[in-house]
């Protein structure tokens, strides 16, 4: 029996634009999203960020007088310092937990159930739900964790301890969702590579090192990136639990970017703010993306 491989250089003109035109207006309806609600008010946001604007009115065109200021502005900078620091403290930390929680709830299937609903509830609850936990739990004279402590501290009023407990909560808050992203991983590891290294005597730390973790490695990488994005854009933990005290020190960038909008009505300079940061926000993101690739070829 003979078949006859046909390229697609030889499909007529004709039958190639019929199926192009169901295509287009399949993606249709997701482009006109697209472009209405993200193209079109970052292309705004972009041109605001060239003038001198408040919040009702756009003013003179400065071009990029915004971008000049914004380098030489040391609370940009200090925000921006900030937002760093809340990352470090988050990303590699959620990751790593998100891990251990997904290969807990694998292992132990008799309370598979019970730990996977136990450990993803924070995820579900609203930012005001959570930080009304955080601030309950952390009163200095009633709240539970001064309590086992023995303390009467004000932890989110603590020049040493404001950032590292919003990090601290927003752990608790979000890890739920990289340990489903580890669970899905783990679930499409095939038994039967597991079972062949047992025949061959491979125990514990040995399968983990040469099965699971090269199979979770690409699920690794992309909780890594995902949590960074989601750490820089860090705001509501921050405005709702410190309002960015004790003495800006918790202030991260979307905070103060809001505030240069909100209370200072300068929504050029804002626009300018978030223009930097998005750029920022790419930067790292596309940095960390090729470390990992190096890292993953290095270690192939």
């Amino acid at each position: 029996m003979r078949f006859d491989v046909v390229s697609p250089s030889a499909v007529p003109a004709a039958g190639r634009r019929g199926e192009a035109l169901p295509a287009a207006l399949l993606l249709a309806p997701f482009a006109l999203v697209f472009v209405l609600f993200f193209l079109l008010p970052a292309l705004q946001t972009f041109y605001l960020s060239l003038t001198e604007s408040s919040l009702t009115r756009t003013n003179a065109f400065v071009g990029l007088a915004n971008y000049a200021t914004l380098v030489r502005d040391p609370s940009f900078w200090a925000a921006l310092g900030h937002t760093f620091y809340f990352a470090l403290l988050t990303v590699v930390p959620l990751t790593a937990l998100g891990l251990v929680m997904a290969l807990l709830v694998d292992r132990y299937a008799r309370t598979r159930s019970w730990l996977q609903g136990a450990f993803f509830l924070p995820y579900v609850l609203p930012i005001s739900v959570m930080t009304l936990i955080a601030d309950w739990m952390m009163q200095p004279s009633s709240g539970v964790v001064n309590h086992v402590l023995g303390l009467q501290r004000a932890w989110f009023a603590d020049l040493a301890w404001a950032m590292p407990m919003v990090a601290i909560f927003t752990i608790w808050w979000t890890v739920g969702f990289n340990m489903l992203m580890f669970l899905a991983g783990l679930r499409n590891i095939p038994a039967d590579l597991y079972e062949a290294a047992a025949l061959d005597g491979a125990r514990g730390f040995t399968l983990f090192r040469h099965i699971t973790w090269p199979a979770l490695r690409p699920v690794a990488a992309m909780a890594m990136i995902l949590q960074l994005i989601a750490s820089m854009k860090i705001f509501g933990q921050t405005y709702l639990l410190t309002t960015g005290g004790p003495f800006n020190t918790t202030r991260v960038t979307l905070h103060y970017m809001y505030e240069t909008a909100f209370t200072q009505s300068d929504a050029g300079y804002a626009a300018a703010i978030a223009m930097a940061f998005v750029l920022i926000v790419i930067l790292l993101s596309l940095s960390q993306a090729g470390l990992l690739r190096w890292l993953a070829r290095r270690d192939a």
